[in-house]
C-alpha cells in the first residue's frame, strides 16, 4: 500500500479520474472561451486547444493525434485524415483529444453545434444519451465482453435514427504509454471480435480500464457527433 492507505489499483483508478477531471476542465474552458467556432480552420482550432491545455495544465505530451473535425469530415473515423476545413456558419465539430496528465492518459471528446439545424441539435443531445445507456449496460453484466456492449451500443444508436461510425466504440485507458493496442489486438477494443471479458486484468496484472467512445453518423444527411470518457471509473 501508498503512503495514503490506499493500494496500487487504487491510485491508478484515481490517477485516472484526475486525468479525466482535468480533461473536463480543459473542454469547459474550451466552451468558455469559444475556441472552436465558425470561421476558424480545424487545424487552427487543434493548436488553440493545445495552447490552452499548455497554459493550464503544463501538457506538452498527448498520447493520440488530437482531432478537431468539422462538417462532412465527422464522418470520417479516427484513423483518416482529410484535409484542413474552415467550420461553417452552421456546422457540427467535435473535438478529440488524449492529453497526458501526471503520466495518466486522458481520452475525452465533445460535440459542438452552431446554427439552428434540430437534426444536428438532436445528435448532439442523442450522443450523450447513448453514452450514458452504454454504461448503464456496462454496469449491469459483470461478464460483459467487448462484443455485448458493442452490440448493445449500436442498438441504442439505431433505435434513435443513427449508425456508429468506426469498427469500435473504445478501448483500454491506462499510464502513458498503455498497453499497445492495434488493430489486430481486438481484446483492447469494444468490438464485434472482442469476446473477451471487459473486467478482467491485463499481461501485468493489473485491472483494466475502459473508454467509451460514441461516434454517431447521420448517413442521410452526411455529417456526425462524438463523445468520449471513461467507462468503468465515476
Amino acid at each position: 500500500m501508498g503512503a495514503s492507505g490506499r493500494t496500487g489499483e487504487e491510485l491508478r483508478a484515481l490517477g485516472l479520474v484526475e486525468a479525466q477531471r482535468k480533461a473536463e476542465h480543459l473542454f469547459a474552458e474550451i466552451e468558455a472561451r469559444g475556441l472552436v467556432a465558425p470561421g476558424a480552420g480545424e487545424r487552427e482550432v487543434s493548436d488553440r486547444i493545445r495552447d490552452l491545455a499548455n497554459e493550464m495544465f503544463g501538457t506538452t505530451k498527448h498520447w493520440h493525434k488530437r482531432i478537431v473535425r468539422s462538417g462532412p469530415h465527422t464522418m470520417f473515423p479516427y484513423k483518416e485524415n482529410p484535409p484542413d476545413r474552415i467550420i461553417g456558419e452552421d456546422d457540427i465539430a467535435f473535438a478529440d483529444f488524449g492529453p497526458i496528465f501526471e503520466e495518466y492518459e486522458a481520452d475525452f471528446g465533445r460535440t459542438f453545434v452552431f446554427g439552428d439545424d434540430p437534426v444536428k441539435h438532436r445528435l448532439r443531445d442523442d450522443l450523450a444519451t447513448v453514452f450514458a445507456a452504454g454504461r448503464h449496460v456496462f454496469r449491469a453484466d459483470p461478464q460483459i465482453t467487448g462484443r455485448r456492449l458493442h452490440a448493445e451500443v449500436e442498438r441504442l444508436a439505431s433505435a434513435r435514427g443513427w449508425t456508429l461510425g468506426g469498427w469500435h466504440a473504445g478501448h483500454l485507458v491506462g499510464e502513458f504509454p498503455h498497453e499497445t493496442i492495434d488493430g489486430a489486438k481486438v481484446e483492447s477494443y469494444v468490438t464485434p471480435d472482442n469476446d473477451h471479458p471487459m473486467r478482467r486484468t491485463d499481461r501485468t496484472g493489473r485491472r483494466c480500464h475502459w473508454i467509451l467512445e460514441i461516434h454517431l453518423v447521420d448517413e442521410r444527411h452526411g455529417f456526425g457527433g462524438f463523445h468520449e470518457q471513461l467507462l468503468d471509473l465515476a
